[in-house]
């Protein structure tokens, strides 16, 4: 039987913004307007705004629920952020955003809670090591250390042997590299799910990435290339599979759910990557937010919770009792 996945052009068009969208955006260009643009300073400026909570994100809140944990395999030791709530269904490994420079696992406890709850499953995030002082490879192998010691461990510490993974733009980059690694490295085809939230998957640049412009609106063509010169030293490597997975082989990996907004510089990336997925023979699901800018799931938006409860409930159903991997 043949089957087809078709997107509805109509989420492209904006009259498909729905006002409080419309006006939340207008807000945040004016105000992204006024800001120094970020690929004018330097990381160690934007971290220190971000530490400080001087920033126009504010100060991020740190739960007592989450927990700061070292975890060491194959002789290696990575620190990680848990999360755990009463009930356990499985584990989510989270790699966070920040253009694989800025941010750490910690600024993101709302939403690592949030996931633990709504979706019950520990969140294990990896507080993966930064460029520039770290290029790549180091993020990249950080986050299979984690995935190694959940592989080599997860039953023993959570009860369970069912693993998703997932991310948030770098994150999601973090968490597909992770995935092919995985496999190819090591054998291991148990993750049960893979969250893939406006990720980047290919620093090369999508032609979305290079068309934008510098129309500051939480990403600009300028940021991107600022943050991919950071992350990676030798420019002839933009398009290795381990930098960038939309060149990888993705065949025999677990179910996808990708997530975007139609206005994300990284919004190519996303539908590249799913039409790849579903093209090495995976199962994929493609959600498009009309209007959504780059994090917009992580403001106060009707649209934002509505993408958070689809996310939420497609961990949750990787979870459920009798699920196995779908490779």
């Amino acid at each position: 039987m043949t089957t087809f996945d078709f997107i509805n052009p109509r989420v492209f068009d904006p009259s498909s913004i729905d006002p409080e969208t419309a006006k939340f955006n207008s807000g945040l260009e004016r105000l992204m307007s006024n800001l120094p643009p970020s690929h004018t300073r330097t990381p160690q400026e934007l971290r220190e705004e971000i530490e400080s909570g001087n920033g126009w994100m504010g100060r991020f809140k740190q739960l007592p629920e989450a927990r700061d944990r070292v975890v060491s395999a194959a002789g290696l030791s990575v620190p990680v952020r848990m999360v755990v709530p009463p009930e356990v269904n499985g584990v989510y490994l989270h790699m966070h955003g920040g253009g694989f420079v800025l941010m750490r696992a910690r600024h993101f406890d709302e939403l690592l809670a949030a996931t633990a709850k709504n979706s019950r499953v520990a969140v294990v995030s990896v507080d993966y090591r930064l460029a520039p002082e770290h290029p790549y490879p180091a993020a990249a192998d950080d986050c299979e250390t984690a995935a190694l010691w959940l592989m080599e461990n997860v039953q023993k510490e959570f009860g369970t042997r069912r693993l998703i993974i997932g991310g948030e733009s770098a994150g999601a980059n973090l968490a597909a590299v992770t995935l092919n690694r995985m496999r190819d490295k090591h054998g291991f085809t148990g993750f049960y799910g893979a969250n893939l939230v406006f990720g980047c998957y290919d620093i090369s640049m999508t032609p979305s990435q290079r068309n934008w412009g510098d129309r500051e609106f939480m990403l600009s063509t300028p940021t991107i290339e600022w943050f991919n010169r950071h992350y990676l030293n030798e420019l002839e490597k933009q398009r290795d599979p381990d930098v960038s997975p939309l060149y990888a082989n993705l065949s025999g990996l677990p179910p996808a759910l990708f997530t975007v907004g139609t206005l994300d510089p990284l919004l190519d990336d996303s539908l590249f990557m799913h039409a790849r997925w579903l093209a090495a023979g995976n199962s994929s699901e493609l959600a498009v937010y009309p209007g959504g800018a780059h994090m917009f799931t992580a403001f106060p938006l009707k649209m934002a919770k509505e993408a958070n409860s689809k996310i939420f409930g497609f961990i949750s159903a990787a979870c459920e009792p009798g699920a196995v991997p779908k490779y």
